[in-house]
């Protein structure tokens, strides 16, 4: 199975630390977040990894270049104007041909075990898998609905006050289908924003799969000493079956 690792973002609100480095590449228990995303990859024997490109993007060739110290096998996708999560995708299609794969956003911390959250996914045979947890403050995430046969039946993407219907939130990690292309424009578009409600809008089946763990936006100076200070206090074991 491919992976895409969305790596594109400047993190202009984690100035000065990303002045100089990729908001991805910021150090995290000693290694780049990128980086602790591509080893969890690896064990669940994932090989091919697309991760795509724009802020400062030799930073990060010149630390992952082909992948073979993780096992992988690496390839690039620079953007010269940025697509979007949903665009960086629609960009691969081809690259990505009509088997199923997992997308990443490679600015969240989280601890997934793949392997489970894949045959989840496939047990379930929609049109794809949304990794979700519980959060209190939800009104800069994407929130869902779940119903029935842990379906999600409703998404809003960083809803106002009044607008919170749930605590369940995009962890940023999805499984799909190659028929998610059909749902996707060719231009600037975002999953949350963009491609979710349509898919809902139009009836396809699309799962939710609950994290035990939080996942950990690296999108404020804030959210950062958090992490940081998290993970001192607990080392990460990747083998770990948290589910």
């Amino acid at each position: 199975m491919k992976a895409v690792l969305l790596a594109a973002g400047k993190g202009t609100r984690l100035k000065p630390i990303t002045d100089n480095i990729p908001k991805v590449m910021i150090p995290i228990n000693g290694k780049p977040i990128l980086e602790h995303h591509l080893r969890q990859l690896a064990q669940s024997e994932i090989r091919e990894v697309y991760i795509n490109l724009h802020y400062l993007s030799e930073k990060i060739r010149e630390y992952f270049k082909d992948g073979k110290k993780w096992g992988l096998d690496i390839q690039y996708s620079h953007e010269p104007e940025i697509l979007g999560t949903a665009g960086a995708v629609k960009n691969l299609e081809k690259e990505l041909g009509k088997d199923p794969f997992l997308v990443v956003y490679g600015d969240n911390f989280l601890e997934i075990n793949y392997g489970h959250f894949i045959r989840y996914s496939e047990k379930k045979g929609g049109i794809g898998a949304v990794a979700v947890f519980k959060k209190e403050d939800v009104r800069g995430s994407g929130i869902l609905d779940i119903g029935y046969d842990q379906r999600i039946i409703n998404f809003v993407e960083k809803p106002k006050l009044e607008e919170i219907f749930s605590h369940w939130v995009n962890g940023g990690v999805f499984y799909f289908k190659s028929q998610i292309f059909d749902f996707i424009e060719k231009k600037y578009s975002d999953f949350g924003y963009d491609v979710f409600p349509r898919l809902l809008k139009n009836g396809m089946k699309l799962y939710a799969y609950k994290l035990k763990n939080e996942v950990y936006p690296i999108d404020s100076i804030d959210l950062l000493d958090q992490l940081i200070k998290r993970n001192k206090e607990k080392a990460v074991d990747y083998h770990t079956d948290s589910f």
